[in-house]
């Protein structure tokens, strides 16, 4: 592979799981992957070389926050988010849609564009499909995803169907202002929890061209029961030869069950943020440090996890910084968390390798962990 995009190396023997090679400007991907979030050209609690000890091949940064705080035009100046953040592997920025569809009826559409405020101080600002291509050209990240309409959960049948027409109708228009030849261009999936509707928006996406679909409007309040009744037949009718990005996941049952039906990459604030809660993944379960149980608990918080964090404190000593409000908990914890996910795909990826990723999804199954995701 000499050039730009995605390389499918093989498939699970008995499932849909992919391994595969994933090439940017800034270094080259192993898929599947999990990615950390950086929303503000950061990763909460953890510097980029930290974030390169454990390993983190990609991380993420969001248009929306950063058009409001820096401000694109100081991170052009800078020489682009790689620079600016001291982070030389790839970055994707999502195009801040989603945050903006959060912000209830704040906003307002047209097939030109959306009107929101700032959720910094109420003022208002219009972004069309072309403009957002702009401002993440300016970012400089590697990939970067199309403008598009999320629908919440619930939202009824014609609230879903006219977000689809309109993500494809902003799709055209991103593919079409988009410039830069060494950005990758991804296209976003909608349609909620209709299969019908999803099939089409992945019709009219593909019938456009990308180098690559994000798969977005899940994880947005509905059971992910739910989620797996779609999404298997959404993998199964996109190309094989693109990456296919699940958005917003990263509880790690919901992420290994997906790598099963053919999901390649995975993003999501849960470890950082459950981190900041005191909370930490493990091979036994979700562990609370809150809890008084753990108050003079000598053991390492994971006797099965290699990370920093685990070789070197106790329980008991992260429970005290949790307890204490010491910012050293969120940092520890943050990285720990951070690796049980980077962990856990690179596992996936070697049991697919060896052609033996249902057994390796059944043994989580049957793990302590997995009725606590």
């Amino acid at each position: 592979m000499n050039e730009l995009g995605f390389t499918l190396q093989t498939t699970d023997r008995t499932t849909a799981a992919r391994r595969g090679t994933l090439l940017t400007a800034h270094g080259a991907v192993q898929t599947p992957t999990f990615m950390p979030v950086g929303t503000r050209a950061t990763v909460k609690a953890l510097s980029s070389d930290v974030l390169e000890r454990l390993e983190a091949q990609i991380i993420l940064g969001n248009t929306y926050h950063l058009y409001l705080r820096p401000g694109v035009e100081l991170i052009e100046k800078a020489g682009g988010l790689h620079r600016f953040m001291n982070w030389k592997r790839p970055i994707l920025t999502d195009s801040g849609g989603f945050q903006i569809f959060s912000l209830g009826d704040t906003f307002k559409l047209s097939d030109e564009g959306v009107e929101f405020q700032s959720i910094l101080d109420g003022s208002s600002h219009f972004w069309s499909p072309a403009d957002n291509m702009h401002l993440q050209e300016k970012i400089g990240a590697d990939i970067i995803m199309q403008l598009d309409q999320c629908a919440p959960y619930p939202a009824t049948r014609d609230y879903v169907e006219d977000a689809v027409k309109l993500s494809l109708t902003w799709a055209q228009q991103c593919k079409e202002a988009h410039t830069r030849a060494d950005q990758m261009l991804f296209g976003i999936v909608q349609g909620g929890t209709y299969l019908d509707l999803r099939l089409s928006s992945v019709k009219g996406l593909t019938e456009i061209g990308f180098a690559g679909y994000g798969i977005g409007g899940y994880s947005v309040g509905e059971p992910h029961e739910i989620m797996f009744e779609t999404l298997p037949q959404v993998c199964d009718a996109l190309p094989d030869d693109r990456p296919r990005y699940l958005m917003g996941v990263g509880n790690p049952t919901t992420l290994l069950e997906a790598i099963g039906v053919g999901i390649d990459m995975f993003d999501c604030v849960l470890p950082t943020r459950t981190a900041r809660m005191g909370t930490a993944f493990s091979s036994g379960g979700r562990l609370n440090l809150r809890n008084a149980q753990y108050a003079d608990d000598l053991s390492a918080l994971d006797e099965h996890c290699t990370c920093d964090t685990c070789r070197n404190y106790s329980r008991a000593y992260l429970r005290h910084l949790v307890t204490t409000k010491e910012i050293l908990g969120s940092i520890l914890l943050s990285a720990h968390n951070i690796h049980y996910l980077l962990d856990l795909t690179a596992r996936a990826r070697e049991a697919i390798e060896s052609g033996q990723y249902a057994q390796f999804l059944a043994q989580w199954r049957n793990s302590p962990a997995a009725d606590d995701y």
